[in-house]
């Protein structure tokens, strides 16, 4: 199978204690299966570059490619592989993944065997070299993924974004999109973040990351997507949470301000990555960057409606549509 898009990131085995709702213990987590659920709101043919050890559920997998996941991108490695992510909220806008076991007696839950010894990740990433064991690795793309024309990279350690740009790059991708770590988006880092920009189709950072990357340069967030841009970078989009979304189309010169769609936030887990999703397929769909970001916009706005990567595939045929729909008359240019 030639999937006809590609998503590239980390697979997690959440345990999630969200602020509303019950709790989630070892579902299957990471921005690679929010994005791909965002994406398959609107469109299908998706295949997953990731990594897992054998301990991974293979019903997962499984579960995958019920949802018309295309798996063979996931390589199992013989080896066991701590994907462990603890998050727990204490409103709806604080996460905490420190301490798990004070979490859990502070809501009366029993403690799940499977945090024993757990330990909250250290984010690789910003030594040059340092790449996490559970990235893709260029090597291991499956020859018809090369084939594909749309790929996001989901939130990967510098390194790894870099090499899997590099690959990309040479095959026959028309849409290249990148969502960043955080650990690489800092003010000393702009020499190395300018060489991944050339050439991307998008660049979708958070405010928080961005701001991050250009402190002690500039506060005005124009002036920022208008410096990204013009490392030969085509799109930005900046994630701005509550706010909404900045997007700046660097062919136009043109900047627009999306608000978010209104709904009751329960879970803000994994809304940028669904955004992402939504965003890539909007855009293999309509070829407008407007309607692209209009289309990540309602993913999100699905997302943080309730908890887990797939809750989002069962909301109501046509909701999504309608939801797009309502939401034209909102943009503002500034």
């Amino acid at each position: 199978m030639e999937p006809t898009y590609i998503l590239a990131g980390k697979l997690q085995r959440n345990i999630l204690l969200p602020a509303f709702g019950q709790p989630l213990i070892d579902v299957p987590g990471g921005d690679v299966l929010y994005a791909a659920a965002g994406l398959l709101v609107w469109d299908k043919e998706v295949g997953l570059l990731a990594r897992a050890g054998e301990d991974y559920p293979i019903e997962w997998l499984h579960t995958f490619e019920q949802y018309g996941l295309d798996t063979q991108g996931i390589r199992i490695l013989p080896e066991q592989m701590d994907l462990r992510n603890f998050l727990a909220y204490t409103d709806q806008f604080v996460r905490q993944q420190n301490n798990p076991v004070a979490h859990f007696a502070r809501l009366g839950i029993p403690f799940p065997k499977i945090l024993l010894g757990y330990q909250p990740p250290i984010q690789p990433g910003k030594s040059p070299e340092e790449v996490a064991v559970a990235s893709p690795r260029p090597a291991e793309i499956p020859p018809d993924y090369l084939d594909t024309r749309q790929v996001h990279l989901c939130g990967l350690e510098y390194p790894t974004a870099s090499r899997l740009i590099s690959v990309f790059r040479e095959s026959q991708v028309t849409a290249l999109t990148v969502d960043p770590q955080a650990s690489w988006m800092q003010p000393t880092s702009w020499i190395e973040v300018s060489l991944l920009l050339n050439g991307l189709t998008a660049f979708l950072p958070s405010e928080e990351e961005l701001r991050s990357l250009f402190w002690g340069r500039s506060t005005d967030l124009v002036e920022m997507v208008q410096a990204i841009a013009s490392q030969n970078c085509e799109l930005v989009v900046v994630k701005c949470g509550s706010q909404g979304q900045l997007l700046y189309d660097g062919a136009s010169h043109k900047c627009w301000q999306i608000p978010a769609y209104p709904v009751e936030l329960r879970d803000p887990t994994g809304a940028g990555a669904s955004f992402c999703g939504g965003f890539l397929a909007g855009y293999h769909l309509t070829n407008d960057p407007l309607q692209a970001v209009l289309h990540g916009n309602i993913s999100a706005s699905l997302t943080i409606e309730g908890s887990g990567a797939f809750h989002i595939l069962g909301c109501h045929a046509g909701l999504a549509q309608a939801r797009l729909n309502s939401m034209l008359d909102s943009v503002r240019e500034i």
